[in-house]
């Protein structure tokens, strides 16, 4: 029996990831919950961070994955081939926007990027990528020097050197009154590059641009359409490829398969990731079969990428999210979490901005007497959250966003439960800041 109130004082488990938040011993999963070690039923909104859209342990999943585990457990592809693996790619090809239909199967979202960086610099014979401050896309070297969400991950690591570039995400609070929302967010964009291909870069230098179409780990920021569109033509202006990170945002999150979809611009490339498997590892860069041709063979490999058990869930999971109308699920019931988190807004004196598309819902906790972000609060509110039966997740530059990110499976009922138990954390952390206010009027 492992103790677990001593075990990360036996030093096993690496401390970068084994004392992240929540640190709750699991013993089992269902649905929408983990059973904790003390036996308690804990509502979970994070879905493994946004990798099990079908729920904890899917009924047609499990059994898809102890079918192919009686047949095939190991490829390799291109050693060997299999049904699984064919059948994903058909089955995503007819889920994505036309042309990406070629797929590179790998086992995580920092491999996809990865693969995705690799064939664009191969095939456009450029060096240089640009992407977006507040950006996560990895934390492997190559991937890191495209990373900016926070600067901690880059600590002591000399990466990018010479080879990116970044770029201001869109942030939707900059926009002036009395502009026309399209017009300014064209404009802005333009300059944006304009100023670094006049002194930093030249644009025939570059080979892509990566970005993700909705912030994740960046604090859950939510683009205007006409920026990502203003992106679109500047690439193909100048011969560069764009690439989309749709790590957290694909297979339903913002309440369609893709944020593509949803934005209507189509990338060149894609890396897509987490969702996909209902939590096994399976990743896939994505481009058309014409890009795809352009990269030697040979010039990229995996051992265990597509793996068979991971690509029968993978099946599983398209058919769940098709069969379970998963896809209008998300959409109608992130349309009303954020309703119900506008209402908490106007109660709670701690919620500053309150973003949300499908089910990747972002509340913004600030500091009531100054406005200022607050990731101290934040914590603050996740434990209390945590006491009552509830998970979330954190996210934002300095922590001060809660990431909202349920399974698309959730039904009215617990978002209600989980939201009620939002709102007794937050009430009862602003009432211990009471005793503060009065200081602060004196």
């Amino acid at each position: 029996m492992i103790d677990w109130k001593t075990i990360n004082e036996e030093g096993l488990l690496a401390p970068t990831m084994a004392k992240d938040f929540p640190n709750l011993p699991v013993v089992k999963s269902d649905g929408y919950f983990y059973i904790g070690a003390d036996g308690r039923k804990y509502l979970d909104f994070t879905s493994g961070i946004a990798t099990e859209n079908t729920g904890h342990r899917h009924p047609k999943v499990i059994a898809a994955i102890k079918d192919q585990v009686d047949h095939l457990v190991h490829g390799p592809i291109g050693i060997i081939n299999y049904e699984s693996i064919i059948q994903l790619a058909k089955k995503l090809k007819a889920l994505l926007p036309e042309p990406l239909d070629c797929f590179f199967f790998g086992n995580s979202g920092a491999e996809a990027i990865e693969g995705a960086v690799k064939l664009a610099r191969h095939v456009t014979k450029r060096q240089y990528v640009i992407s977006f401050l507040g950006g996560f896309h990895g934390r492997t070297m190559g991937a890191l020097s495209l990373t900016t969400s926070k600067s901690k991950y880059r600590r002591h690591l000399p990466v990018g050197a010479n080879m990116t570039y970044q770029l201001p995400y869109a942030q939707i609070t900059e926009t002036p009154r009395g502009l026309d929302h399209d017009e300014y967010w064209s404009e802005h964009v333009e300059k944006n590059f304009e100023r670094l291909f006049n002194h930093q870069v030249a644009p025939d230098e570059v080979a892509a641009v990566i970005l993700e179409p909705v912030l994740g780990e960046g604090g859950y920021v939510i683009p205007p359409r006409a920026w990502l569109q203003k992106i679109r033509e500047i690439c193909d202006r100048h011969g560069i490829l764009l690439i989309f990170d749709e790590v957290q945002t694909g297979f339903g999150r913002t309440g369609d398969w893709f944020a593509a979809n949803r934005f209507g611009v189509t990338p060149d490339i894609m890396a897509i990731a987490k969702g996909i498997a209902s939590g096994l590892p399976l990743s896939a860069t994505v481009s058309s079969k014409e890009l795809m041709e352009q990269w030697t063979v040979g010039s990229h490999s995996t051992t265990f990428g597509g793996n068979p058990v991971a690509c029968a869930a993978a099946c599983a999971t398209i058919d769940v999210m098709q069969d379970e109308g998963l896809i209008e699920n998300a959409r109608r019931m992130g349309d009303y979490a954020l309703s119900r988190l506008l209402e908490l807004k106007g109660k709670h004196p701690s919620i500053g901005q309150v973003r949300g598309i499908g089910l990747m819902l972002g509340i913004e906790i600030i500091h009531p007497f100054t406005g200022k972000p607050n990731g101290e609060g934040l914590m603050n509110i996740l434990e209390k959250c945590l006491e009552k039966g509830v998970i979330f997740y954190l996210s934002g530059n300095q922590g001060e966003v809660i990431r909202m990110m349920p399974p698309l499976t959730i039904d009215q009922e617990h978002l209600d439960t989980g939201i009620s138990m939002l709102h007794e954390a937050l009430t009862e952390y602003e009432r211990e800041l009471e005793p503060l206010k009065a200081e602060q009027t004196i």
